[in-house]
């Protein structure tokens, strides 16, 4: 099996690096971008039941756009962490905070979604105090803590690129 990721990493290196990067930045600019622009703009929204619903919508958004880079995401590091060889070498325990790092993230991801479709249930059934407070930790608490530990990761990926 690993001689097979070997070739497979070998013959489409760019084309696997080039996805783990774009699904990196997909994930973490997207919860930037909402946490930095789309959050403070939405506070303007006076309506406290069309901020909700537009909150929902947005997030609703994110979560499917984001979906699958997690786990295209998933499946080249896990290609690379097998193929670039760092068993055995100093860079070995870098690779592993990295996948910790994205476990954390995609727990942290899971719960969100979770979180953001409890919201919804609660603000079609009518309860938009319930549903604002659910979704109260997601920019509070949640999402900063998965832009941080995003850039973390992002930074340890280029020190195990060699830079």
């Amino acid at each position: 099996m690993k001689e097979a990721i070997v070739t497979l990493f070998a013959d489409y290196a760019f084309f696997i690096v080039f996805l783990h990067v774009l699904s990196a930045f997909v994930w973490v600019g997207g919860m930037i971008a909402i946490r930095g622009a789309v959050h403070p703009s939405l506070q303007h929204i006076e309506d406290p039941k069309v901020r909700i619903a537009r909150t929902l919508e947005i997030t609703q958004r994110l979560f499917m756009i984001v979906m699958p880079f997690i786990a295209v995401l998933i499946v080249t590091g896990g290609i690379m962490a097998v193929a670039m060889g760092f068993k055995g070498t100093s860079l070995y325990g870098m690779v592993h905070v990295k996948e910790a790092i994205w476990t954390i993230m995609t727990i942290n991801y899971t719960l969100m979604f979770m979180k953001r479709n409890k919201a919804e249930r609660l603000f079609v059934s009518g309860d938009m105090a319930g549903a604002k407070a659910v979704m109260a930790p997601i920019p509070d608490l949640m999402l900063p803590l998965n832009i941080a530990l995003g850039i973390i990761a992002l930074a340890v990926g280029v020190m195990l690129r060699g830079f």
